[in-house]
């Protein structure tokens, strides 16, 4: 078991690598542009060009010049934004992280729960009246953008019924931190929470639904009920743990794909300074180190996210342990 993890963190060191590369190439390396112009920004004074060019290294070798990003990426950290004012790029980076994860992490929490519950009651109740309305109300779910789902949930929560005894708990929007005050930090994060998961738990529970119809077909499983197991035995232990194998790698891609920064239209509808909302700020400016920055941020958690799917793949199935 150890070798195949540290083949896999190898390989997700050299994906890492080759996509630094081509995001270096595609930010600095556009031929017919100059990326000094780029980072310092509209109207920059020749003395700004001419520090920006010292301070990149643009007047040198680009090999010499992906070594000086990357150092000042993640060695000295020491990236800055010229369009902000020379505005350091990682800790800001670094600030809005915590944003992400508490966004991300509590929903995913939610369409975890609601997704294994609609799937296997949906596929415990198959053909009947409760299986066709999980599975209406998860197409519903599936079909509202986010951008949408949160405007109204801010237009009832903020505003129509704010007053009202149902919603006078939800604070303003924005961010408190956990540390600051861990009651507030969830009370506003409630509603982006359901917000971001309601399309999760529709897409889920339909997957994890046609994944155990599927697997009640097996032989394994006529085999347990065969032996004399109970149905909730059978659906638990036999039945759900194959069907997860295809659950685990859709949270795994999603999970990593919406804390680098997938989760952008909820952080703006909500005004939550994560990664997302800092890479739309950013990319309205057309501020390429932040962007630069967002990106690999990104890169990391996706890669990472496969080669964690990978290796819970191989503690859900031998055979992918084995091979």
């Amino acid at each position: 078991m150890v070798i195949p993890v540290l083949r896999r963190l190898s390989e997700m060191l050299l994906v890492m690598l080759g996509i630094s590369i081509v995001v270096f190439l595609m930010f600095f390396a556009t031929p017919g542009a100059d990326p000094s112009a780029r980072i310092a920004g509209r109207n920059a004074t020749p003395e700004t060009l001419a520090q920006v060019r010292a301070s990149f290294g643009f007047d040198r070798p680009l090999p010499v010049q992906y070594a000086r990003m990357m150092e000042k990426l993640f060695v000295t950290r020491d990236l800055t934004s010229f369009v902000n004012r020379g505005q350091p790029v990682v800790p800001a980076v670094m600030e809005a992280i915590p944003v992400t994860l508490s966004l991300v992490l509590g929903a995913a929490v939610i369409w975890l729960v609601g997704g294994v519950l609609v799937g296997v009651i949906a596929a415990a109740t198959q053909g009947g009246l409760v299986d066709r309305t999980l599975m209406l109300l998860g197409l519903v779910g599936v079909s509202m953008p986010v951008f949408w789902v949160g405007s109204v949930a801010n237009l009832i929560t903020q505003s129509v019924f704010h007053d009202t005894w149902l919603f006078s708990w939800v604070p303003g929007l924005g961010y408190t931190p956990l540390t600051q005050d861990p009651w507030l930090w969830f009370k506003g994060l409630v509603i982006p929470w359901v917000t971001l998961a309601i399309l999760y738990v529709g897409l889920y529970g339909r997957v994890l639904r046609a994944s155990l119809v599927e697997t009640y077909h097996e032989d394994f499983i006529r085999t347990a009920h065969a032996k004399g197991l109970s149905k909730s035995r059978v659906m638990v232990f036999h039945a759900l743990r194959t069907s997860l194998i295809t659950f685990v790698s859709m949270f795994g891609l999603d999970f990593g794909a919406l804390v680098g920064g997938g989760a952008l239209l909820t952080e703006v509808v909500f005004n939550l300074p994560g990664v997302g909302h800092l890479t739309y700020g950013a990319l309205q400016n057309l501020d390429l180190p932040f962007i630069m920055a967002t990106v690999m941020y990104s890169a990391f958690f996706v890669v990472a996210a496969n080669a964690v799917v990978d290796i819970v793949y191989a503690l859900l199935d031998p055979r992918v342990r084995d091979a």
